[in-house]
């Protein structure tokens, strides 16, 4: 059986440049399409987060920014089938990432809290772009990479091609404008070469060897679909 960690982020909140701390976690599209995605097709799901700490819904992902109510409620509940996993994931620093066949770490703002900073999860990523294994990051999730440095100090990921949610498309959230640091400039300033669809909020996936990123909630159908065609 083809195997998934899902690396989801801990945070319930993404402090602010004026201290105030904004309410979020993980979003709720990108989680529940890739992981039901997967489950459709036979594949085994383990989520794993830093510290075993159940992963915080963005509710804001389940409102009006969720997209139409009956696609909301279609993902609410998809969501509570899987409350048990959600509930009890796997501590980060106790998972061996090699048992699985893909690693996906879906965003939220909640990356950019923790896992942004996370040495566990930056060792992860190392080792993962090194091994030549699919590696999927969506929407908020690149931020992880920040923290996927070498021994030299320098970025894992310097020169590798990824997408991820665009200033274009994080300025559409009315508290953007209070960020320390936006995605994209930081992938940018990383060294990433940080490709984007023509238009903002429509699917765009890019696909650089073994690293597959998706830009914005609305790729998460068609990330996970492309992975599913290539490793199927």
């Amino acid at each position: 059986m083809t195997k998934v960690l899902f690396v989801v982020t801990a945070a319930t909140g993404w402090t602010l440049k004026d201290g105030s701390v904004h309410p979020t976690g993980y979003w709720a599209e990108e989680l529940a399409e890739p992981h039901r995605l997967f489950r459709e097709a036979g594949w085994g799901t383990t989520i794993a987060t830093p510290g075993g700490v159940a992963p915080t819904l963005d509710e804001l992902s389940l409102g009006v920014a969720g997209g139409m109510p009956k696609r909301r409620k279609e993902i609410r509940a998809y969501l509570d089938s899987i409350k048990q996993e959600l509930d009890h994931p796997l501590a980060l620093d106790t998972v061996d990432e090699s048992d699985y066949d893909l690693v996906f770490y879906p965003g939220g703002h909640g990356p950019m809290e923790d896992l942004a900073v996370d040495p566990v999860s930056g060792t992860l990523l190392v080792r993962r772009l090194d091994s030549g294994q699919p590696l999927a990051l969506l929407c908020h999730a690149p931020a992880a990479i920040l923290a996927a440095t070498r021994d030299d100090g320098s970025n894992a990921f310097v020169g590798r091609t990824m997408t991820g949610l665009s200033n274009v498309e994080e300025r559409f959230n009315p508290f953007a404008w209070k960020a320390k640091w936006l995605l994209q400039d930081a992938l940018v300033d990383a060294g990433v070469d940080c490709d984007k669809g023509m238009l903002p909020m429509r699917p765009h996936v890019v696909v650089d060897g073994n690293l597959y990123s998706g830009q914005n909630p609305q790729s998460a159908g068609a990330l996970a679909e492309r992975i599913l065609a290539d490793l199927s």
